[in-house]
């Protein structure tokens, strides 16, 4: 029998921990049986709850020889008549690699689902002999896949391409057209006949808003507005949101940036912008840099991580160099000089490689599932 285990010791709620549910999610209306193996009472835990996923209660474990903690998985392997681990957190590797090499007669496939770049040389040999018990690992881009190739020791013939998923139908549900920019702007309170670039996110140095403000300030064309979507993160205090505010004081640019807060309905965010910024340092894989796409808004991204590939090196879109408020500003008024340059068309049907029924049956055909 097939029975898929989604394992996740975190208790965050990003985007590693929203695509292991999502894909058990999915790969249950599918027909799979699934179950998620977390802390109890961790985000993906309530969320598992929520949304009828079988889930079972782990304990906290080291990120490194907790052999306590691998025997325990074993059992649970075990209980539930796994057929298949699913691993996406890098703390969840060592304790699935043990399992699989305590597992004697019980055997379970066991893959690794890409999140995060790999930092430093992973080629001595604990490394390598932790990632020779996993059967497949899966890179979400092709320069992912190169590193594994370049920093570890891994059977590169175990590797493939499958990209992080999304549900695209709210963002595709409706033609991009100047009706529906103004009905969504209308709901967002923004101006109707204004040139709008947008950025959503919470309010963290890493997401880079006051490096946006910081190159609107600097852009030729002094008519382009910026909408910030989101807010502070939760528990770190208003150091940064009252930086971003000075920021706009000292630029005088009042009449030019509008903040409003988070809300579910994100397709309403892409649909009343113009285009959209990612201008994080370097994102692994941003996922609204696809719901941009999916929207039929170009984007003007970072030129590191794996928005550039996203982008297709700039045929999808604008490229600035990381952290770089100028060349960022340069990167807006190109956009402004060349909007008809992307066609929305383009980027809707580009973006549907990455629609979830697209990404499940890649998964499916990975595991052997079909």
């Amino acid at each position: 029998m097939i029975k898929l285990a989604y394992i996740c010791s975190s208790t965050s709620w990003g985007g590693l921990e929203m695509n292991q549910w999502r894909n058990a999610l999915w790969m249950k209306e599918r027909g799979h049986k699934v179950v998620i193996f977390a802390l109890k009472d961790s985000p993906i835990y309530k969320k598992a709850e929520s949304s009828s996923i079988p889930v079972v209660e782990i304990k906290k474990h080291r990120k490194y020889y907790d052999f306590g903690a691998s025997f325990q998985l074993i059992k649970l392997l075990k209980r539930e008549n796994v057929s298949h681990l699913i691993v996406r957190d890098t703390r969840d590797m060592s304790i699935s690699a043990m399992a699989k090499f305590w597992s004697f007669g019980f055997h379970f496939h066991l893959s690794y689902f890409m999140e995060m770049q790999l930092g430093v040389q992973k080629t001595n040999w604990l490394h390598t002999l932790r990632f020779s018990q996993f059967d497949l690992w899966s890179c979400p881009l092709a320069w992912l896949q190169s590193q594994v190739l370049s920093k570890t020791r891994f059977d590169f013939n175990k590797t493939i391409i499958i990209p992080s998923a999304l549900d695209l139908s709210p963002f595709q549900s409706v033609s991009k057209n100047n009706e529906n920019q103004i009905e969504a702007r209308n709901l967002l309170n923004l101006p109707a006949n204004k040139t709008i670039v947008g950025l959503i996110g919470r309010f963290d140095p890493q997401k880079g808003q006051v490096l946006l403000l910081e190159a609107l300030n600097s852009c030729i064309n002094k008519e382009v507005c910026v909408c910030l979507l989101g807010e502070p993160t939760l528990g770190e205090g208003t150091t940064y949101y009252e930086r971003i505010e000075k920021t706009i004081e000292d630029y005088q640019l009042h009449d030019r940036v509008f903040i409003r807060p988070f809300r579910e309905d994100i397709a309403s965010f892409y649909k009343a912008i113009d285009a959209f910024v990612m201008a994080s340092k370097a994102e692994t894989f941003g996922m609204v840099t696809i719901e941009a796409m999916a929207s039929g808004v170009p984007t003007i991204g970072s030129n590191a991580g794996g928005t550039p590939e996203i982008l297709e090196y700039g045929k999808l879109g604008f490229l600035f160099q990381p952290l770089d408020a100028l060349s960022l500003a340069k990167s807006i008024d190109e956009f402004l000089n060349n909007r008809d340059l992307i066609s929305p068309n383009l980027l809707m049907e580009t973006a549907k490689k990455y629609d979830q029924q697209v990404v499940c049956a890649a998964v499916e055909s990975a595991l052997n599932l079909q």
